[in-house]
């Protein structure tokens, strides 16, 4: 296996743990974190714009809608001005999270890259940036994670 693909693949797997664990600790399931950040930035967005900011697919956000709507952290409410449309909406619960779990991903980024100078830092930052472009224009569009909660 390609050097650079190897070493991605298994740094990938351990942050994905860490995350899931950090998001666990909160009663969420890795993933839905990216959902709530994209309404505490733009809540009453519809699932299609949520989907479009967070780079998943409708269905995906749908998914995770339904699972977080049960634990109380959104409601869905029809679109004012177009009933065809519905509007995802955080509650207090949801809106609450936003402290912990912002802070936490902060504290796992610094503790994950502690050994990096602040250079080392912009240049990682740099040059995913890059390969994350690159990887996305050879895809051609945006994701279907799944919902890892039911994967």
């Amino acid at each position: 296996m390609p050097e650079f693909l190897d070493l991605h693949s298994r740094t990938s797997k351990v942050l994905r743990a860490l995350a899931d664990g950090a998001m666990r600790r909160h009663g969420l399931h890795l993933g839905q974190n990216h959902l709530l950040a994209v309404l505490w930035e733009r809540d009453g967005s519809t699932p299609g714009e949520v989907a479009a900011a967070a780079n998943v697919t409708t269905p995906t956000v749908v998914k995770m809608a339904d699972r977080m709507t049960t634990a109380g952290l959104l409601t869905r409410r029809r679109d004012d001005r177009d009933h065809r449309l519905v509007r995802l909406w955080l509650t207090d619960a949801g809106r609450a999270l936003q402290g912990p779990v912002e802070a936490d991903r902060r504290l796992m980024e610094e503790k994950v890259t502690a050994d990096l100078t602040e250079t080392e830092r912009e240049h990682l930052l740099s040059a995913l940036a890059k390969i994350h472009r690159s990887a996305s224009d050879l895809l051609g569009g945006p994701i279907d994670y799944g919902d890892p909660a039911t994967t």
